[in-house]
C-alpha cells in the first residue's frame, strides 16, 4: 500500500537531527485520509487497508525503509532568537518520490516527547490538526504553495492545553521541513561546515538550476547569493498570494518560513473577512507584529536573517558578503510589487497592464476599509458586477458605507474597458481568481468543536466545500457568508 521511502535528510550528519520512533498511542482511529493526495504520492490504492494506515498514521507503527527523525531547527520567535527549537512534537519518517517525480516529505505531527521537546508533551490536540487539515488542503485548492495534509488520526488519549482536549496526530506532507531556522541553527553555533552542507542539499533539492549553473559553480559564493535569489523570489510570490486571499497565517517566526516556498505550520492561522490591513487573529501576536498588512515586511525581515547565516559562504571577507546579501535583499520590495499587482489584476479581472492599476487597487482596499466589507465577497461580487450592473445593490449590500465604493466602481469600469477580451472572458477569469469559499473562522471552529464531541460530519462537510473553492455550489450559500455578530472568532490559539 505505502510507497518506497528514501532517506535523504536521514543521511546528513548526525547533528542536522536526532533519530526518534514516534510513541505509541493507546486507541488510535483514522478519522480522515487524503485519498487523492495518496495516489499523488504513488500509494497502491487497491491495496489500501485501514488498520495498516490507522497504525502508519498514528505512529504505532514504522513503515519499512522509514528511519523516523527529528530535525534540528533554531529559530527567532516573535523577534526574539531561540538557538535551539527543534522538532518537539514532529517526527519525519523520510521521502517518497511521487508519480510526477518529485520528492515529498512525510511528517507525523504530534507522534510524542522528541529530544527538542523542551518540557513540552509532543502530542497535538484535535482542533489544531483538524485546522491545520481544512486550511492547508483549502490553501492547496486556491492554487496556493503549501503543506498538505494526507490523514488525520484520534489516539484514545487526552492533551492538556487550556482544558483536557481529545489527542491526534497530522500526517503533513511537504516539498520540504527545512526551515530559515534550521539555517540558524548551524550559524549560531558557528557550524560552516555544517551550514555549506544544508545550503547544498537545499540547492540540490530544491534549486537544481543553481547546482546546473557552470557559472555559479565557478564562483562558489555566488551560488550561495543565488540560493538567497531565489528562495526570495519564491516567498514574494507566497505571500503576495496570502494577500490575494485575505490569508493571516499568525506566527511569521523564522522557524515557520520554509525555504521551499510553501506555507507551513498553520497554527493561530485565519482568514479576514471585513477588510483592514491591521487585523489579527492570533492569541499570542499581541502587539501585531504579524498583521495582514506586516506580512509582506516580515518576509523580508526573514529572508534578512537567512542572509545572515550565509555571508560566511558567500566571501571571506564579511563586509563583501553584507554588501552583496544587501543588493539581494534590497529588490525584495519591488518583487512583492510585481507579484502582489499580478495576484491583484487577475482578481479585477485585468490581463494588460497599466502603470495606474496600482492605485486603482489600493482605493479599491480603502472603500472596503471605510465601509467594513468583506474582503472574499467584495471580490466574488464585482465579478456578478462585471456581468450585469443589475448586481451593483448585492455589491453594496456589503458595505456599510457606499460612496467610496460607487465613486470607485465607474473607474474600474473604464479600466475594463480598455481590455482586449470580452465580458464573459473577464467575468470567466475573475471567478478562476476569487474564491467564492473560504475557511472561515466560525466555520472551522464550528466543525473543530463537534470533532471534540466526536461528530466528525461538519468538519467532513467543510472539507468537501472548501476542495472547490471556485465554484458555485447550490445547497451550500451558507459557507459563503461572513460570520453574524454572534458567531464572530476574534482569537485563535497554537497547538503547543
Amino acid at each position: 500500500m505505502l510507497p518506497t521511502f528514501t532517506l535523504h535528510y536521514a543521511r546528513l550528519p548526525a547533528r542536522f537531527h536526532e533519530r526518534f520512533d514516534p510513541v505509541p498511542v493507546a486507541s488510535p482511529a483514522l478519522v480522515a485520509f487524503n485519498r487523492p493526495l495518496a495516489e499523488e504520492l504513488g500509494f497502491d490504492l487497491d491495496a489500501y487497508d485501514e488498520a495498516l494506515a490507522t497504525e502508519v498514521f498514528s505512529g504505532n507503527r514504522v513503515p519499512d525503509g522509514a528511519e523516523p527523525l527529528a530535525m534540528a531547527y533554531a529559530g527567532h520567535q516573535f523577534g526574539n532568537f531561540v538557538p535551539r527549537l527543534g522538532d518537539g512534537r514532529a517526527v519525519l519518517l523520510g521521502e517518497v518520490t511521487d508519480r510526477r517525480g518529485r520528492l515529498r516529505d512525510i511528517q507525523l505531527k504530534g507522534g510524542g516527547r522528541t529530544p527538542f521537546s523542551r518540557g513540552g508533551d509532543g502530542r497535538a490536540p484535535l482542533g489544531p490538526v483538524l485546522r491545520e487539515y481544512l486550511v492547508s488542503e483549502a490553501m492547496h485548492a486556491m492554487g496556493i504553495p503549501t503543506t498538505r495534509a494526507l490523514a488525520a488520526v484520534t489516539t484514545g488519549e487526552r492533551v492538556i492545553r487550556r482544558i483536557p482536549e481529545p489527542g491526534a496526530i497530522l500526517t503533513r506532507v511537504a516539498a520540504s521541513h527545512i526551515r530559515v531556522g534550521t539555517f540558524q541553527y548551524f550559524a549560531g553555533r558557528g557550524d560552516i561546515e555544517g551550514l555549506r552542507e544544508l545550503a547544498d542539499h537545499v540547492i540540490a533539492r530544491h534549486y537544481p538550476e543553481l547546482a546546473d549553473s557552470e557559472h555559479l559553480n565557478r564562483l562558489e559564493g555566488e551560488r550561495y547569493l543565488a540560493l538567497i535569489e531565489a528562495i526570495q523570489a519564491r516567498q514574494a510570490t507566497l505571500i503576495a498570494r496570502w494577500m490575494g486571499v485575505g490569508f493571516i497565517h499568525g506566527v511569521m517566526n523564522t522557524d515557520n518560513m520554509s525555504i521551499a516556498g510553501e506555507t507551513i505550520d498553520f497554527g493561530p492561522c485565519a482568514f479576514m473577512e471585513a477588510y483592514h490591513p491591521r487585523t489579527v487573529f492570533s492569541s499570542i501576536d499581541e502587539g501585531g507584529r504579524y498583521a495582514y498588512g506586516n506580512q509582506p515586511g516580515i518576509g523580508q525581515w526573514n529572508l534578512a536573517r537567512l542572509a545572515e547565516t550565509l555571508l560566511p559562504l558567500i566571501d571571506e571577507d564579511q563586509e563583501r558578503a553584507v554588501a552583496k546579501a544587501t543588493e539581494v535583499l534590497e529588490t525584495y520590495p519591488a518583487r512583492f510589487e510585481t507579484e502582489k499587482l499580478a495576484v491583484m489584476r487577475a482578481k479585477l479581472g485585468l490581463a494588460r497592464e497599466e502603470e495606474d492599476d496600482g492605485e486603482l487597487i489600493e482605493s479599491l482596499l480603502e472603500a472596503m476599509q471605510a465601509g467594513r466589507a468583506d474582503f472574499t465577497l467584495t471580490f466574488r461580487q464585482l465579478s456578478d458586477v462585471a456581468a450585469s450592473a443589475e448586481s451593483e445593490p448585492a455589491l453594496f449590500d456589503l458595505f456599510e458605507r457606499t460612496e467610496a465604493i460607487q465613486a470607485w466602481l465607474g473607474r474600474w469600469r473604464e479600466r475594463l474597458a480598455r481590455e482586449a477580451a470580452a465580458p464573459d472572458e473577464i467575468v470567466r477569469r475573475m471567478c478562476a481568481a476569487n474564491p467564492k469559499y473560504i475557511p472561515r473562522n466560525h466555520r472551522v471552529q464550528e466543525a473543530l468543536t463537534a470533532a471534540d464531541d466526536g461528530d466528525f460530519g461538519p468538519f467532513e462537510t467543510l472539507r468537501e466545500v472548501l476542495s472547490r473553492p471556485f465554484d458555485e455550489q447550490p445547497g451550500r450559500e451558507e459557507y459563503a457568508l461572513p460570520a453574524a455578530p454572534s458567531e464572530q472568532v476574534f482569537r485563535t490559539f497554537c497547538g503547543t
